[in-house]
């Protein structure tokens, strides 16, 4: 059977699946459920295009990671074959934990589980199955390897991961704000002393990528519109777990039902547990909140419709904490119109923040080598006086509450 395969992608063109391995792994179950679990969440209740898929970037990432092992090669950095598939499983596989809509599940029916958890989980689990030929990919992923760069590429300020998914969002959004240039990008990438560096022509190029980053986030990822989605999503899921918790039984799959009705926090990720998990899709919540819609429950009815006709709660953005007087008026005229509880009426009246920081000073850095061999910090090496004001923490506050009944 031929696994040399080639993809049609929208982003790149034509993209060749590396060796064999790498086909088996996107053929295995845990990476097919993939296509089902949307990259951007919420987002396409504000982006009609945003409905592509975790799978779609994996393996646009696998494609950049081909195009930065073949410059680092040609620039003398030695990189073994094995090396070489331990970064494509590396990142092939570095989302492999994300479950339904993406975040919404880290916050809701699993306690304190991150899909970064999850995706060692499923990385381990295939190691078993595929005799070990993932070990080397598991040391970079955890960023144990000892050649630094290389976990540099899975994950840092400047990734594999992040040249993909701008570029990707920011085509299937039409946000054209976020277009970075990620061929250059890596063209421009080198190794000194195990350390990835950005050789200084391409300083422009990491300037508007770190520019491009803080524009997609308060355009894109926090716009308050999905924001809104997403926490009423995260309120649907804690809702059923809570109803079930008290005996009332709700019409869900399997593997939803599974975890509405356990308590699951790391430890308790058995290999049971994680094939469960592998059932787990976005099809799983949709289908869900189609029949909650008309439960009887006056928060978990009123949830699910919001989302499912995108009738959403009212949300403001404010650049100061919001006033607790506010919280409690919006409360109170719930409580009265409805003839509601408190506890009933705080799953549509809500407080939060967003924190947009486009650069980490002293966090996995991006490092410019200049021509003299010195290597400074983008900041530094950059005229561009706004990198430095991109690297601090942007907060803002935002309060949802629902519509005004005419």
């Amino acid at each position: 059977m031929n696994k040399l395969k080639i993809l049609n992608d929208p982003i790149y063109g034509f993209i060749t699946i590396p060796n064999s391995l790498i086909f088996d792994l996107i053929q295995h179950k845990y990476f097919q459920r993939l296509r089902r679990i949307t990259q951007m969440g919420m987002s396409y209740t504000v982006y009609p295009g945003a409905h592509h898929t975790r799978f779609h970037h994996a393996i646009g990432c696998v494609h950049l990671m081909q195009q930065a092992v073949n410059v680092l090669r040609f620039k003398g950095v030695a990189i073994s074959e094995d090396e070489e598939n331990g970064l494509y499983v590396a990142i092939l596989l570095h989302d492999i934990g994300h479950g339904p809509f993406s975040h919404a599940m880290e916050h809701s029916i699993v306690n304190g589980v991150s899909h970064e958890h999850l995706s060692l989980l499923f990385m381990e689990r295939l190691n078993e199955e595929f005799n070990g030929s993932l070990t080397l990919a598991i040391e970079i992923f955890k960023g144990e390897y000892p050649r630094a760069f290389m976990c540099q590429l899975i994950s840092g300020q400047f990734d594999i991961d992040r040249a993909d998914y701008l570029k990707r969002d920011s085509f299937y959004t039409g946000v054209a704000e976020g277009n970075v240039n990620s061929e250059r990008l890596i063209t421009m990438l080198n190794v000194v002393n195990d350390e990835l560096v950005v050789e200084e022509k391409g300083v422009y190029s990491v300037e508007k990528f770190i520019v491009a980053r803080r524009l997609m986030y308060w355009q894109v990822y926090l716009h308050k519109t999905a924001l809104v989605a997403e926490q009423l999503l995260i309120r649907v899921l804690k809702r059923a777990k809570e109803l079930n918790s008290e005996g009332y039984k709700l019409i869900a799959s399997k593997a939803l039902t599974y975890f509405l009705e356990n308590k699951i926090t790391l430890q308790e990720f058995s290999e049971g547990t994680l094939d469960v998990f592998a059932q787990l899709d976005d099809y799983d919540i949709i289908s869900a909140m189609k029949e909650w819609q008309f439960e009887k429950d006056f928060v978990l009815s009123h949830l699910c419709e919001m989302i499912i006709n995108r009738n959403l709660l009212t949300i403001k953005v404010k650049k100061k904490p919001i006033k607790a007087e506010n919280l409690e008026k919006y409360l109170e005229d719930l409580i009265t119109d409805y003839n509601i509880s408190r506890k009933e009426a705080s799953y549509f009246v809500f407080t939060g923040d967003i924190s947009n920081q486009a650069y980490q000073l002293k966090h996995k850095s991006i490092n410019i080598l200049h021509k003299s061999g010195k290597i400074q910090d983008i900041v530094k090496a950059s005229d561009h006086l706004n990198i430095k004001a991109l690297s601090k923490p942007v907060t803002k506050y935002y309060i949802c509450y629902p519509k005004q009944r005419t």
